[in-house]
């Protein structure tokens, strides 16, 4: 029986369809399957815009070193290569395909974010970058007729067969029931794993499912202990996390204490302008030494008109909790941002499992290093969702002749169906979410110790002894990744602080970190590998 569809692509965010506009430009059915609703996805958040060295007072080197600097060590060379060169070709696709980047006088708009050395931020509607983004490319995708999207399917599992990923186990949107779908690749672009911390920018969808059943499925993880808090997250009781982008100090906001005094060029030389690791530690010392709960964002040397007008959602949402950027300190605090490890991939999104390719914020190809520079994010979706899209599309020619593997859709007849008891399975999934997310932001957050770390996954096993369901398990099996990495590296380094080891050791512990079922942890100097290329 023929396959439903010749490749799945799940995730729907810039990674995800640029990589399933390639499948679809090289002639193959592509299915991309979401957790949520098609535009829900971390792309969608991204407030502070997307780097790219396009202004004449730029050039590709110098992005180049700036994330190479932020990465404290850590990125491969040749990944942040691809990702600075092949980013000004597909930044000039997107603007081709519509993408509406803020201009002055007719030429795009480059603006300057922290721990880089030139202007080269572009912002789509002042803050508003990532909903323009996945708006151009959702568009792109609707006009392709061999895309189809199918929402609020969560996927659940991969399907291995002869060591080779060949489809999904998902959540049937409809009957809430698990069917699988088969293809002949599987493009993993669910992005990351915010949410499992307690206080978080992230939306609720981003709990690391993707890394979890990659890692279930036996391909490797790396970098999973380098997790990144945005130093300035909204820190008002009733309010969510609200994101304030780093972009409001790049144009020149200052943080205060609780006293109103200035305290960042105490703690570093480039203040407000440091790399996020180190503003997000200088804030919770500050806190710390204060005994204050938060620390305070300063707008207010800026006009009404000028705020309104280049950060229209932020000021917004300001102003619905009853406070004016303009007039006003914000309080803000660190709350989880990004996670700079992921599966394992090669340059083209390959990773060590056969069949399964990864792209955007699920993905380590190594150019984040330990510390993801500002706004590289979405421009890494973008370059290495579309290079995973190809190398995924390069066999279809190939295969298209012969016989294909696969038993067609159906219901899978587990032990337990997703409608058995919904009722014990919600307040269960609700409970576990609920003890992950306050154990990964009291002992696995931004200050962690062996005590921490080792009382963290004392507990997360306890949990895992439960029969848990399939969302619920992947929690916990990507919290104990991250504890389990963050344990074994035993220094402190870019979005890794560890106060028994609180200094950087490049002489032991310059390597990334390999993880893999059932094969403990090893160290490895470089993320790229031989990639398995099979037809």
């Amino acid at each position: 029986m023929p396959f439903q569809t010749d490749f799945i692509v799940i995730g729907s965010g810039i990674a995800g369809l640029r990589a399933a506009l390639e499948l679809a430009h090289a002639g193959a059915r592509v299915t991309v399957l979401t957790k949520d609703r098609t535009d829900e996805s971390n792309t969608e958040y991204a407030q502070g815009g997307v780097a790219v060295a396009l202004s004449e007072t730029d050039e590709a080197s110098l992005h180049e070193d700036d994330t190479a600097a932020a990465g404290a060590g850590l990125c491969d060379e040749r990944a942040v290569a691809v990702l600075v060169e092949d980013g000004q070709r597909y930044i000039r696709e997107l603007i081709e395909w519509g993408t509406e980047f803020d201009r002055e006088d007719g030429h795009l708009l480059f603006t300057r974010e922290a721990a880089h050395s030139r202007n080269r931020i572009l912002h789509a509607h002042g803050d508003a970058t990532g909903r323009e983004i996945v708006r151009a490319l959702i568009a792109r995708a609707s006009a392709e007729k061999n895309i189809s999207f199918l929402a609020h399917a969560a996927t659940e599992e991969l399907l291995v067969e002869d060591g080779r990923c060949c489809g999904v186990r998902y959540l049937d949107p409809l009957v809430r029931a698990p069917r699988e779908l088969r293809g002949r690749a599987v493009v993993l672009a669910s992005g990351g794993a915010g949410a499992l911390f307690q206080h978080t920018t992230n939306p609720a969808v981003a709990t690391g499912d993707g890394m979890a059943m990659a890692y279930t499925a036996g391909a490797e993880l790396a970098d999973m202990e380098f997790v990144q808090f945005h130093p300035t997250a909204l820190n008002l009781e009733g309010a969510p996390r609200f994101l304030l982008s780093e972009a409001l100090r790049g144009e020149g906001g200052v943080l205060r204490n609780a006293a109103g005094k200035r305290f960042m060029p105490r703690y570093d030389e480039a203040a407000e302008l440091a790399p996020r690791d180190i503003v997000t530690r200088s804030i919770v010392a500050e806190m710390d030494r204060t005994g204050a709960r938060t620390v305070y964002l300063d707008m207010t040397a800026f006009g009404a008109r000028f705020l309104r007008g280049r950060f229209p959602k932020i000021y917004a949402t300001c102003l619905h909790y009853g406070l004016d950027l303009a007039h006003e300190p914000i309080p803000v605090s660190p709350a989880a941002h990004y996670i700079m490890g992921g599966v394992r991939t090669d340059l083209d999104g390959r990773t060590t499992l056969d069949g399964l390719y990864a792209a955007g914020e699920v993905a380590c190809t190594g150019v984040h290093g330990a510390n993801r520079l500002a706004s590289n994010s979405l421009l890494e979706g973008l370059v290495f969702g579309a290079r995973a899209g190809r190398a995924a599309a390069s066999g279809l020619a190939k295969e298209q002749g012969t016989a294909a593997r696969g038993r067609g859709t159906q219901i899978y007849d587990g032990v337990e169906t997703a409608q058995e008891d919904s009722g014990r399975s919600g307040a269960e999934a609700l409970a576990v979410r609920k003890r992950v997310r306050r154990l990964m932001w009291e002992r696995v957050g931004i200050l962690r110790s062996r005590n921490s770390l080792s009382r963290a996954l004392s507990e997360f096993e306890q949990i895992a002894r439960a029969r848990l369901r399939p969302a619920s398990r992947n929690l916990v099996t990507v919290a104990t990744l991250i504890a389990r990495s963050a344990l074994w590296r035993e220094e402190s380094r870019g979005g890794h602080y560890r106060v028994d080891f609180p200094t950087r050791d490049d002489e032991r512990w310059r390597v990334h970190s390999i993880i893999q079922r059932d094969a403990g942890i090893t160290s490895s100097r470089a993320i790229e590998f031989m990639a398995k290329v099979s037809l």
